[in-house]
């Protein structure tokens, strides 16, 4: 059963423990997406948000990558030791990953159309993607997954899109792994609201 609003945002948590279970079926995860991906709001209704979702051997692929990548430049073996075991546990131990693009050829548009505003598109680009991701990850929250946000761009941007032909012009922002949760997320604390909120009647 979905959570109430307020819940699903409350019990939203970084999980860095996950299971490579999933309590909906696949068709449920994609229309999680599909129904972010139609009514996330974006700057000029711009819909420049774009995702990947990754099951199965790719999303398995998609931390394999990314090792590869990291293994390139760590250190040592030591390093990328430790990187590996986080890798293998946090993000490849869970059911899928959901990876977030945007969409530069609308932004470039946007900003050729409305050049007095040029220099803020890039950055309202940003807030859509960050909404977008923020849905997505209450959205699986809600349906029982845990999942954390992850930023290894642009160490695999060139892997990745190679690996699943991505459109050039889709810019990698940010990366999704979730999966059942294998453990309990770290304490929260919290910064005062009254440090935080100001209302005025």
């Amino acid at each position: 059963m979905e959570k109430k609003l307020k819940d699903a945002i409350k019990d939203r948590r970084t999980y860095y423990q996950l299971q490579n279970s999933s309590p909906v079926s696949d068709q449920e995860i994609q229309s999680i997406l599909e129904h972010v991906l139609l009514y996330a709001p974006s700057a000029f209704n711009s819909q420049s948000a774009r995702m990947l979702l990754l099951l199965g051997e790719n999303h398995t692929k998609m931390w394999e990558i990314t090792k590869d990548e990291l293994k390139k430049v760590s250190k040592s073996e030591e390093a990328f030791k430790s990187t590996e075991d986080k890798v293998n546990t946090s993000f490849a131990s869970g059911y899928g990953t959901v990876l977030f693009f945007e969409d530069q050829t609308v932004i470039k548009g946007l900003q050729g159309s409305l050049p007095s505003m040029a220099e803020k598109f890039t950055q309202w680009s940003e807030h859509s993607s960050g909404i977008a991701q923020i849905l997505t990850w209450i959205g699986l929250e809600s349906v029982g997954f845990g999942a954390s946000l992850q930023h290894y761009n642009p160490l695999i941007d060139e892997a990745v899109r190679k690996e699943w032909s991505i459109n050039e012009d889709w810019k990698l922002i940010a990366q999704m792994p979730f999966g059942l949760p294998a453990g309990e997320p770290g304490e929260k604390t919290h910064v005062k609201l009254e440090e935080r909120l100001v209302v005025v009647k």
